[in-house]
């Protein structure tokens, strides 16, 4: 009976079952080859299905199809099937070992060369032993490195050649290059990937609408994927790539296109249209007329601030092309219809050296504004808060003592934020918050108009891709009469005879440095010194004792930098050494050298803005350059700056060198990560993904 009961509870059972998976996006531990440890592994590059890994795109492809000795050329990399006629193994240091390998095909003979630290626990030839021996078939890849014999190839991947019949993904084709991290294996990696676009590629579905598709005559995206992980040939993978940045683009694009439109479908409660009480007292009052490219912008900004949606417009345009006079046009216009005004800059200086353009060209105008920085003396705060939010106040200049709480404007009518990309997003939110118009039905939700300026020139297809919630203008001509500035590269006597000469006509002098003071982990790199500040300061008080000399840098309280900046400005200091508190707004027009020490410390659109102190006014201006023994890139790029002055072809140039994120600086965390598009090759294709939007939004594409 018991037993009985045994059975029947047994065959009652139900039997065991397994979770079921979308193959696609079933854990990749499941894919063979793969297991838990390894999935583990690959988790921390975020691939936890067949699809993320179908998706984790090769960073490279190395070219490992079969060459000849005969063809080898220095520098390059190339893969050869040849033959092993010598091996040694041998230390060539404390910690480091050297296998050396003569090999042969039908065309000639050149070393195979590998190099390994030593470790006294293993033997970490182990393997490479194995590999090498006499009369074995190997194909080798890697560079091709000059020798004491003459040429040889350093390896950076070996293994037998295929026999007949076989297969291998690692050898003679083109061959991904993955990145990886620890515990992941190149080779291991590169097997489960083919394992798992052949057996799942076909079932990615393509997300791009099939109208845009076949209109720009690119592949499916499975095609793509296969082709980008494991092309046949350099086509494949080129129209691959083409393929998956257009939809990295297009997505982009596709976002930013949507955010516009409904920007535009925002009210901001008031339209500014000119009446010119103000606005053409101002233009007679300068002492130029405006260049084409400013007269364009204006126009551009006019008809935004004249519709019923708020403007969103970025102003960019090169070292002294006239931004600020540009922004003072759409200031007054805003005080034409009776709104205040907000002119944020990044530092004080910058807002003083506003301050001062205003005193000069609002002399005569029926404009009350006014200064505010942490510096501001509390009677003269609470005076400029009281004028502004009761309205008696037009315009207030200042540093991020605007974003204080207790500022408040009575009718913002419009932002004018100076060097954009140094305000965080949190910041120019809490700044657009500002006005308490009871004038319009709701305070809270009234939205100014925004002008952003910045004084790093980017090329305009990039600008509307890293700004792509703004509208982009860009003054691309410089006033006329500007004098231009030489930029050459000497030594620093020569240097020094310069400046003497300059202070001697009368003129003033810049010299900047990277550094404060010295510091031991600062002001020496790989070897060489690092000029200081201070010791330079020091140095010229010596050599230049009859001349004014002043020490600026971003430590001094701010009522000393003013005074500074203040006797420069009035000409009672010579020569002003610096670190790069300089670089953006100041204007001194009798400023007409520029030194820079150790230049190959800062970028290339760093530079433009500190050779853009000097020139300003109709004397001739030199940029110098003290440049110690520097690596061959740094030079390369000081080449480029001396050959140009042009901000947007350097800036072109910087972009190819170090790309967006890196010359936006840190702050900048709106560039967008791309895993196969790039910004500066793709500009063809950036354009045709955002028209490509654009028609889809507004329903000229249909979606299928």
């Amino acid at each position: 009976m018991a037993r009985d009961s045994v059975i029947s509870t047994q065959s009652s059972r139900k039997p065991t079952t397994y979770p079921q998976f979308d193959s696609l996006h079933m854990p990749v531990q499941f894919v063979q080859g793969v297991g838990p440890h390894r999935a583990q592994i690959l988790s921390k590059v975020n691939i936890s299905t067949p699809k993320d890994l179908l998706l984790y795109f090769p960073r490279d492809h190395q070219d490992r199809r079969a060459n000849f000795i005969r063809n080898c050329i220095l520098g390059k990399k190339i893969a050869i099937q040849a033959r092993v006629e010598v091996v040694q193994f041998r230390q060539i240091g404390k910690a480091l070992g050297q296998a050396r390998a003569i090999v042969k095909d039908e065309t000639g003979v050149i070393d195979a060369i590998w190099f390994k630290h030593i470790t006294y626990k293993y033997d970490v030839f182990s393997g490479l032993k194995k590999l090498l021996q006499q009369g074995a078939h190997l194909l080798i890849y890697g560079q091709v490195v000059k020798t004491k014999q003459g040429i040889g190839i350093r390896v950076e991947f070996c293994e037998p050649v295929s026999q007949p019949g076989e297969h291998s993904i690692h050898t003679n084709k083109i061959v991904p290059i993955y990145s990886l991290t620890e515990g992941l294996q190149e080779k291991w990696l590169r097997e489960v990937a083919f394992r798992i676009v052949h057996r799942y590629g076909e079932q990615v579905k393509d997300p791009l609408p099939e109208p845009i598709r076949s209109s720009l005559n690119l592949p499916i995206f499975s095609k793509a994927v296969k082709n980008y992980h494991f092309p046949q040939n350099w086509i494949e993978r080129d129209q691959a790539r083409e393929r998956l940045a257009f939809d990295e683009f297009f997505f982009l694009e596709l976002a930013l296109e949507l955010s516009r439109q409904n920007r535009r479908k925002e009210t901001k409660g008031f339209q500014s249209y000119p009446t010119r009480k103000i606005l053409t007292p101002f233009k007679k009052h300068l002492d130029y007329e405006f260049t084409q490219a400013q007269t364009r912008t204006i126009n551009e900004i006019f008809r935004d601030m004249a519709r019923p949606s708020p403007m969103n417009r970025l102003l960019q345009g090169d070292v002294g092309s006239g931004k600020t006079v540009v922004a003072l046009s759409a200031a007054l216009l805003a005080i034409e219809n009776s709104k205040q005004v907000a002119l944020l800059a990044p530092t004080e200086i910058l807002a003083e050296q506003h301050a001062l353009t205003m005193g000069h060209f609002f002399q005569d105008l029926p404009v009350k504004w006014a200064l505010l920085t942490r510096s501001t003396p509390a009677s003269e705060r609470k005076k400029i808060l009281q004028q502004l939010q009761s309205g008696r106040l037009d315009l207030l200049v200042g540093t991020h003592a605007i974003l204080n709480e207790k500022v408040l404007f009575h009718q913002m009518g419009l932002v004018i934020i100076d060097e954009q990309h140094r305000f965080g997003v949190r910041q120019r939110a809490r700044l657009l918050s500002k006005s308490k118009d009871e004038g319009v039905e709701n305070a809270l939700s009234a939205k100014p108009d925004v002008l952003i300026m910045t004084a790093t020139p980017i090329p305009r297809t990039l600008a509307l891709t890293l700004y792509g919630d703004l509208d982009v203008s860009v003054i691309d001509e410089l006033p006329k009469g500007r004098a231009a500035i030489k930029t050459i590269q000497v030594t620093e006597t020569e240097a020094m005879n310069q400046i003497f000469e300059t202070v001697e006509q009368g003129q003033q002098v810049y010299v900047v440095l990277p550094l404060i003071e010295e510091s031991e982990a600062l002001s020496k790199k790989n070897g060489k010194e690092i000029r200081t500040a201070k010791k330079e300061f020091e140095k010229l008080q010596t050599r230049f004792q009859s001349y004014s000399i002043g020490l600026l840098h971003g430590q001094l309280p701010a009522d000393q930098k003013r005074k500074i900046m203040h006797q420069f400005r009035e000409g009672k200091i010579s020569i002003l050494v610096s670190t790069t508190v300089i670089e953006v707004g100041i204007d001194v027009p009798n400023s007409t050298l520029l030194v820079i020490q150790n230049p190959e410390r800062f970028g290339l659109a760093q530079l433009h803005q500190l050779r853009g102190r000097v020139g300003r006014g109709r004397l001739p201006s030199k940029c110098l350059l003290i440049v110690d023994s520097i690596e061959e890139l740094s030079q390369a790029r000081l080449d480029i700056f001396c050959s140009f002055l042009d901000g947007f072809r350097l800036a072109e140039e910087d972009l190819k060198l170090r790309g967006p994120g890196e010359i936006l600086g840190e702050a900048q965390h709106g560039v967008p990560f791309f895993k196969v598009g790039n910004l500066i090759k793709d500009r063809l294709l950036i354009s045709q993904a955002r028209e490509m939007a654009r028609r889809l939004v507004e329903g000229e594409m249909p979606m299928t």
